[in-house]
């Protein structure tokens, strides 16, 4: 858990910037589907599932499925 807490303030302070720096109204995020800690830091900070991307990013030569995530900011 102490590694999720780091994770989850790096979350907050990325989800900081945006709403207040950049005033963006959306932020997306993706993890691997097997990635179920990263999942948890997005849910935990507010983010929704909003689907998953088919082959969305090569990774050591191979086409990754991912997990697609969002939160609105305002």
């Amino acid at each position: 858990m102490h590694r999720q807490g780091h994770r989850f303030r790096c979350v907050a302070a990325v989800v900081d910037m945006a709403t207040h720096a950049l005033g963006l109204h959306r932020i997306q995020a993706a993890t691997l589907v097997h990635n179920a800690a990263s999942q948890t830091v997005l849910k935990r900070s507010g983010f929704e599932r909003i689907g998953v991307a088919p082959s969305y990013l090569q990774i050591a030569g191979e086409w990754q499925d991912h997990v697609l995530f969002q939160r609105i900011l305002f």
